[in-house]
């Protein structure tokens, strides 16, 4: 698959999700976004009603993450935050799965959280779950992948990013794993156009990164 870089602007999900991110930092997120034409914008759940507000009107979507960054919280609270997020604006959900079951080889488990999780919010609302791919074997990222398919959700995402980065072998393991059934999503450590490009040549549709705008700002200095 050739991708075109000059594309890559609309694969962004713009991210600030560090703990000491300020409001002033949050509205800054949110003007890059619109002025660089990037898909959506990645907060935690505190902020999404003050993003919604800011890039109402444009077509910058909305993501808000739930059990952000260790997936470790009880399933009906992760069914309120997001649920919660949805009612403050979000246009989608990005949920770190229970690693502590992937682990344990409990996928029914992760299957129904997903499935619970997809039930609380609206259709029209894309469900990404994260499954830490840096803390899983090939064989575990391979049966996440297909629990995330059977709980309904659109996307599998390779990682929060606090516990290492992402790497072309786990885009391709997942893309293989999903066969088309669902959408990957890349994150953790992206700051480069040539990543990001390997990346999306690999099978990953989304970007999450803090670096988008900077990685924008690159190609338009070759160009």
């Amino acid at each position: 698959m050739k991708f075109k870089l000059r594309n890559l602007n609309i694969h962004f999900d713009h991210a600030a999700l560090k703990p000491n991110v300020t409001k002033q930092a949050i509205a800054r997120l949110c003007h890059e976004a619109i002025e660089y034409k990037l898909f959506a914008v990645a907060v935690n759940p505190f902020w999404v009603r003050t993003v919604a507000e800011i890039v109402q009107g444009t077509n910058v979507k909305v993501v808000s993450t739930v059990a952000f960054p260790l997936g470790a919280n009880r399933t009906d609270i992760k069914i309120y935050e997001a649920a919660r997020a949805v009612s403050d604006g979000a246009d989608e959900i990005d949920m770190v799965a229970n690693i502590g079951w992937i682990k344990s080889g409990e996928f029914a488990k992760v299957e129904q959280e997903i499935a619970n999780v997809r039930k609380s919010v609206p259709f029209n609302i894309l469900l990404k779950v994260i499954i830490e791919c840096s803390l899983l074997t090939k064989p575990e990222q391979i049966s996440a992948a297909k629990a995330v398919i059977n709980g309904g959700a659109q996307f599998v995402k390779t990682s929060t990013g606090f516990s290492g980065g992402v790497t072309l072998e786990q885009v391709k393991v997942l893309f293989e794993a999903v066969s088309g059934q669902i959408e990957v999503k890349a994150s953790g450590g992206i700051k480069t156009a040539r990543q990001c490009q390997e990346l999306i040549e690999c099978g990953a549709i989304r970007l999450g990164s803090s670096s988008s705008v900077a990685i924008v700002q690159e190609l338009q200095q070759l160009t």
